[in-house]
């Protein structure tokens, strides 16, 4: 059984790169053919040994509680045809993990977000996934990768990926020492640098695992780059004792919270995954 048990999927933001459809269905519902990415963030989770999914929420975004629950009425009018195959899937789901659900009153920030998770995780190391970076991988799941990193290391561990100079703004950039071909001790952390004031190329992804002390170190941190609290300024507190680790993951990114990246997950999901299962 993994170390890590739990995973958190802060999932309260408004979606308004996609309005005006997310302004009644929450962003992570989105589809990639015919499967919201919230799920693949879940199944992502269950790969790397975890079954404990905490959400945190907002309003209207019920629906994410409905899809991870039993349709009574959905599956009567089914039963017996070639249409019951296709919630095989999330059947299995709802039966091996548990899910629970906070709510985010206020949306401060993904610090914050996380900080808000703290009454469904307790004090235990935790993953967490922003279910709108979507990674596809030939091998284990990024998670997975990261799981196992963190058996070892025993620290913060954030996913990082290369990304051009015009883009650092987009993303919390490290710098760092490396330690292997793929792993590097962080020594500097930056939100959404201009490019000129980047300390690398190398931006964070929606993948990290997380110590409990990371709870304790949000309520003291101050709001940072545009009044939000943010988990770069509360990892930097770690990554001043050397704890914070970033891993340049197996895999390929698809950034699903923009529309370009959206299309183009759907057209690789379509071609690689959705028609070699049919």
């Amino acid at each position: 059984m993994s170390i890590i048990r739990k995973c958190l999927f802060p999932a309260a933001g408004y979606g308004t790169r996609f309005l005006p459809v997310t302004k009644s269905m929450p962003k992570e519902m989105l589809p990639l053919v015919n499967k919201p990415l919230i799920q693949y963030g879940v199944e992502e989770a269950m790969a790397a040994g975890i079954t404990d999914m905490a959400l945190v929420t907002g309003r209207g975004k019920r629906a994410l509680e409905d899809h991870f629950d039993i349709s009574y009425e959905l599956e009567h009018q089914i039963a017996g045809t070639a249409k019951e195959a296709a919630l095989t899937e999330i059947r299995h789901i709802i039966d091996v993990c548990t899910f629970s659900y906070t709510r985010q009153i206020e949306m401060k920030g993904l610090g914050h977000a996380i900080l808000t998770g703290e009454t469904l995780v307790g004090d235990h190391p935790f993953a967490v996934v922003l279910a709108d970076d979507y990674c596809v991988t030939e091998d284990a799941g990024v998670l997975s990768q990261m799981v196992a990193l963190y058996e070892k290391h025993q620290c913060s561990i954030v996913a990082i990926e290369e990304v051009s100079a015009d883009e650092t703004h987009k993303y919390g950039v490290i710098a760092g020492d490396r330690e292997a071909d793929d792993l590097y001790r962080v020594r500097d952390m930056v939100e959404k640098p201009d490019p000129e004031s980047a300390p690398s190329n190398l931006a964070i992804i929606g993948r990290y695992i997380l110590t409990p002390d990371i709870f304790t170190i949000l309520r003291d941190t101050p709001p940072g780059r545009n009044g939000e609290l943010q988990i770069t300024d509360a990892l930097m507190s770690q990554a001043r004792e050397g704890r914070v680790l970033a891993y340049r993951f197996r895999g390929r990114r698809f950034d699903c919270g923009s529309v370009e990246g959206f299309i183009e997950a759907t057209n690789y999901n379509y071609q690689h995954v959705y028609g070699a299962v049919q």
